[in-house]
């Protein structure tokens, strides 16, 4: 399953992921970096973006994301 829906940062990379999807299109991050300033713009989004996976994984306690699953995602509300 792929997933293509209001991902904004890596800790919603990390829940699509953790909830079953296979892979993550992140198209809207993407076009943002590429406006602002071409291929750079994309890298550093891209750079971000897998940081931030790498912090969250770490606030979790996860070592990567094999180790995910859907009983570490909290329903709000």
């Amino acid at each position: 399953m792929l997933f293509d829906s209001g991902v904004r940062t890596g800790a919603d990379v990390l829940k699509a992921l953790s909830l079953g999807a296979r892979a993550v299109l992140v198209g809207r991050p993407y076009a943002y970096g590429l406006s602002l300033d071409g291929e750079a713009g994309v890298r550093a989004v891209l750079e971000n973006l897998l940081a931030e996976m790498d912090l969250t994984l770490d606030l979790i306690g996860c070592r990567s994301v094999a180790e995910l699953g859907a009983e570490g995602v909290r329903r709000e509300g």
